[in-house]
């Protein structure tokens, strides 16, 4: 199921030229954690954001909008594809909670830095571990201190 979902959002996004992070559960899967996957979730640019939204609107889930909520505070909507939850993020201005200085602060996605990986039968662009260990260490909800113990 989720390599049909990673394949939907991948083609839509790469017949567009919108280049794309992956992050989350699968980027986590990729670096060696063996936790169950929930969903997908990727971060676009801020200017490719809308034309993603539109392009996948058939299977929206959850309309495109701000939100606020698990220590995220960001702009994404959600496709669900074949049952599985495809969460794609607008990278501007995206925030995470600090858990430990309890404050917001920038999760700066920058597209130039990624690690190619072969993985759901694709080469897929994802977040680096460094990059993905320091979200989820400033997150700290107990699934990212499980992530960030099974990557590292």
């Amino acid at each position: 199921m989720h390599q049909s979902a990673a394949k939907w959002i991948a083609s839509l996004l790469r017949d567009r030229n919108i280049p794309f992070l992956v992050c989350g559960g699968l980027a986590v899967r990729a670096y060696g954690s063996q936790r169950d996957l929930h969903d997908i979730d990727l971060f676009v640019p801020g200017e490719h954001f809308l034309s993603v939204v539109q392009a996948g609107q058939p299977f929206i889930s959850k309309a495109a909008a701000h939100r606020q909520e698990e220590g995220w505070n960001l702009t994404y909507v959600q496709f669900k594809y074949e049952g599985v939850k495809v969460e794609v993020g607008k990278a501007d201005g995206a925030q995470i909670f600090d858990a430990q200085n309890r404050a917001w602060v920038a999760l700066n996605i920058d597209f130039s830095r990624y690690e190619t990986v072969h993985l759901l039968g694709l080469e897929l662009p994802l977040m680096l571990k460094k990059d993905l260990i320091w979200y989820k260490s400033v997150l700290s909800r107990p699934v990212d201190i499980e992530d960030v113990l099974a990557i590292r």
